[in-house]
């Protein structure tokens, strides 16, 4: 068994005493009596949300290039003034089929702004053209807004629910029931974690 297993070395051929014994032996007895090599435990799964957070990072639409010709200076101008509207105003993450609540300035409404609560059927156009149209059905009438992204009268946009559709375009809802399309215009917010994926809505119509 020792031939098997390997040799046991002694530190010189002194006379007992406390000591270390060392053996380059790297088998194992089995169960049924079979040597086996010697298998390290599997290394521990870490897993790293910061990470997971950044793989999972958004492009908006309106930031990707048509396909075709394009002016490079049109694009660059463009391009730089979005990112300093996003310096100082919020635009948050959201998808056709997301509920949002938007706040705009209206010199005419009391308190002189106005929030319309809706669901986003589309979106649309490129660069500082970049639009999306919200829709409800508010007293039994169907209620559209189209809102340009980068508007300055856009005081808030609030993501009520972050969810995706399997369509990129929900204007068949201007033919379906009223239900699809009716929202509390005081709606809470439902929460969602930056690091979980989108939830994909499956509902038919």
């Amino acid at each position: 068994m020792a031939a098997a297993c390997g040799r046991v070395l002694l530190w010189g051929a002194r006379p007992a005493r406390p000591g270390r014994w060392f053996s380059s032996s790297t088998c194992r007895m089995s169960s049924d009596g079979e040597t086996t090599k010697f298998q390290p435990p599997p290394k521990p799964v870490i897993i790293d949300k910061q990470r997971q957070r950044e793989e999972r990072r958004f492009l908006s639409p309106e930031f990707i290039p048509p396909r075709g010709r394009t002016d490079p200076l049109k694009f660059y101008m463009e391009r730089r003034d979005m990112i300093q509207r996003r310096k100082v105003f919020s635009i948050p993450e959201f998808y056709v089929g997301s509920i949002l609540a938007v706040t705009t300035a209206d010199p005419y409404a009391d308190g002189k702004t106005n929030r319309f609560v809706g669901i986003c059927i589309q979106r649309g156009g490129r660069g500082l053209g970049a639009t999306f149209v919200l829709r409800n059905v508010i007293e039994d009438q169907g209620v559209e807004i189209c809102y340009e992204l980068y508007s300055p009268r856009i005081q808030e946009i609030t993501v009520l629910k972050l969810e995706k559709r399997l369509d990129d375009n929900l204007m068949y809802l201007r033919d379906a029931l009223p239900e699809y399309s009716t929202f509390d215009m005081n709606m809470k917010p439902v929460p969602h974690l930056d690091h979980e994926e989108i939830p994909v809505n499956k509902v038919g119509v």
